[in-house]
Order: structure tokens, then sequence, then C-alpha cells
């Protein structure tokens, strides 16, 4: 994988190596750093690590979990509260076998099930470049878990039942493009710690892997299996190219923790690795069959009044046919997020409205409004199941009980 990543290393060899390279990083050299920020890159470690405001890298962001908050450490090289004192091995360890350098055992929170696929020279290469990090001294906050996840001896059995360790293997039946896709999808770019269902336990369902899951916080990371409806199956691989590259394309617009990936993330990765990700998803099988029609599930009555919310609020921007507007509102017709089997998403964005993301991942001027304090919990149902089974979306009912929900969860800080 590594002879692939394109770092853009024009000129570089006219630096010099001794003054490029901080005191913390020497031995490594100036090729292995960049490509370690580029790989840090792709594993969207900075979104993790960083909390809103902070110091980049020096932790401190609340993770919620069901079984409670878990806050992201410190991975400058500071030697008290980071990682300085680390070697090379124990971060490998951690990063391949889940285990911090004291030897205890840390949580999936951490993707390490997916971390553990990337090669030795990959994690030497980003060890390299967090060790040219300035220095934080922030102590790491301890753990709100509940009884009995709150010691860290359980998860030896966690590991025992879910975790496989092993780096990357390549599939000989296919090319070297998709192995390539493969890596970076099930390896440093973990999406299917959002993008695939957890049991009870919050382990991945590997039977459903990629085929849609629970971001947290009531937001539904939808398929990206080839699914027509609500997966990827409708869209090009050259669509999926631009939409992590830009965070919009012709068929959507990143939202909610989409805009921290490829504003953090995906925006930074070559052509070359993103085609390789575009090859992998357009491979990947859909599952189960998806449903037809299900209107028939959805009172009559309701869809007309969700027809008539829609003309009032929405169709001045996402248009009378929900067709949107090319790179400023997304459609809301054949969008794989609105049919996700998951309403969340759909319902936490009338709610609480959402950052539309631009040509680069950043947030634009564009921004869809909050709607919590104009719509009622049965008049947001009513609107959202209008608009997934409208212009020949297809998608099953949402009820004023489940809106409930998720506004609560809002206003209580999930978003």
């Amino acid at each position: 994988m590594s002879a692939k990543l394109a770092l853009g290393l024009a000129g570089v060899f006219g630096l010099s190596l001794a003054n490029a390279i901080p005191a913390g990083a020497q031995g490594a050299t100036y090729s292995t750093i960049e490509r370690g920020r580029y790989l840090v890159n792709a594993g969207d470690c900075a979104s993790c690590h960083t909390s809103q405001g902070g110091r980049p890298y020096a932790g401190g962001l609340a993770v919620s979990t069901p079984f409670g908050v878990i806050y992201s450490t410190n991975i400058t090289p500071d030697p008290a509260t980071g990682i300085g004192n680390w070697s090379e091995q124990d971060f490998y360890k951690a990063m391949h076998d889940g285990i911090r350098r004291d030897g205890k055992h840390l949580y999936p929170a951490f993707p390490y099930p997916w971390f553990t696929k990337v090669n030795r020279d990959d994690v030497r290469a980003i060890k390299a470049f967090l060790d040219t990090l300035t220095p934080v001294r922030q102590a790491n906050k301890p753990t709100e878990l509940h009884w009995p996840l709150n010691m860290r001896e359980v998860m030896a059995g966690w590991n025992e039942l879910y975790f496989h360790d092993g780096t990357f293997k390549p599939d000989s039946k296919k090319s070297e493009q998709w192995n390539h896709g493969a890596y970076l999808v099930e390896g440093l770019g973990h999406c299917g710690a959002c993008h695939t269902a957890t049991n009870v336990l919050g382990a991945p369902k590997t039977d459903e892997n990629l085929k849609g899951g629970d971001f947290g916080e009531h937001w539904y990371a939808p398929s990206l299996a080839s699914g027509l409806r609500d997966g990827l199956g409708g869209w090009s691989a050259a669509e999926i190219v631009e939409y992590l590259k830009t965070g919009v394309n012709a068929k959507s617009a990143a939202a909610g923790p989409m805009v921290e990936v490829v504003k953090n993330s995906t925006q930074y990765l070559s052509d070359v690795d993103l085609n390789a990700i575009a090859a992998y998803l357009k491979d990947f099988p859909a599952g189960k069959v998806e449903a037809t029609t299900n209107t028939t599930e959805i009172d009559k009555q309701a869809l007309s009044r969700g027809a008539a919310l829609y003309v009032d609020n929405c169709t001045g921007c996402h248009g009378e046919n929900g067709e949107g507007l090319a790179q400023v509102f997304p459609p809301l017709r054949g969008s794989s997020a609105v049919q996700a089997e998951n309403p969340e998403t759909v319902i936490h964005v009338v709610l609480a409205g959402a950052k539309i993301a631009t040509t680069r991942g950043d947030p634009t001027g564009f921004a869809m409004p909050a709607f919590d304090g104009r719509l009622d919990n049965t008049e947001v149902a009513d609107l959202v199941n209008y608009i997934r089974n409208a212009w020949g979306n297809h998608a099953s009912p949402t009820s004023a009980d489940a809106v409930s929900k998720v506004r609560r969860g809002i206003e209580d800080g999930g978003g």
C-alpha cells in the first residue's frame, strides 16, 4: 500500500533534513514523516483527538456511547501526558492489539479492530509524524463508563469474542486497485466503525459490514454497499470520489459528523487512493433484498399532511420534486441517506438543521435551518415520512415517538 500513496513531495530534496525534522523524530526520514502526515489525515485522527477549541491532537473530545462517555487521549509527544515516552513498538501494540503502553486494554472507541489491519511500515510512519508535533501538556480525562465496563479488564473478554487481530491480507482474486481500496476502507479509514451496525455489546456485526450503522448522538450512517435505494448502487465511481474530495456531489451533501470526516480526512487523499476506495465500494454487495414500497404502511392522510408541510417549508431550497440545487442544496429524491434503513439522520437534520459542505469539505454560507421550534413531533414525522416516500423514494415509516426521542437527545446536547 505504501508505494501507492501520492504524497506530493516535489522539491523535498532541496530541504535540509537536519533542520526539517524535529528532535523527537530524529532517525526518521523526511519522506517517512510526510507519509505519516498523509496517513494521519487518512485515518481522520484529528477529528477524534482534538476537542472543540482545544489544541490539535491533545485529546479531550467526549465520545458518547450507549455505555457512557469516553474521552479521546493526548497523542502529542508530551512525555508526561501524551505519547512522548512511547516506543515504536508501544505504538504498534496500541494500533495492532488495542493494548496501551502500561499493558491495559484500550476501548474500541479507539478503532483498533480496524487499525489492526494497518501494516507496520505505515504504523511506523504515523508515529514518526506524531513525534514531530508540538508537545501539549494536557492530562487525559478518565472514562465515564457504566459498571462493569469501567474496568478495563473486561475488554479481554470482549476481544476474545469480537476482535480478530492481523494486518490486511490482499485477495488474490481481486485487482491491485480493489485491494488498495479495501486496505483503506477496512483499515485506517475505519469506515465500518460508523457504517456497520453493532450488537448489544457494541461489537460490529460482521455479516452487516458497511450496510449502515449508528454514528451515535442520533445520526445514522447510511449503507456504503451497492444497494440502489439506500446504498451507493446509483452512484458512479466518479461521484464517490467527488463526494469524498469535496463533501458534495449530484446525489448528496455531507452533513453532521461526515462534514468533519471530509474536512479533516478524505479531502486530503490522493486521486489514486480515492479511486481505489470507489472501486472497492462499487464492488461491495448490497446484501439483503431492498423493499420496493413502504407507503402502504403509512396513513394516506399523514402523507398528505407531510406533502403540505414540504410545500410550506422545503420547496424553496429542495425544489417541488426534491431535486435540490446542484452543489448548494442536496437532492432528496433518490438520496440514499434519505432512504436509509434508519430515519434518525433525516429527523435530526429537520429538527436541528445542518451545515452544508462546500467544495473543500468546509461549511458554506448556506445552512439547513432548524425546525424544532416550528414543527411538533407529529408534523416532523409526517414531513419525514413524505420525504422518504415521495418522488420514487421508498423507506419505512417513522413516528412521533421516534421524533420525540431524537428531539430529547438534541436538547440534552447530542447534536
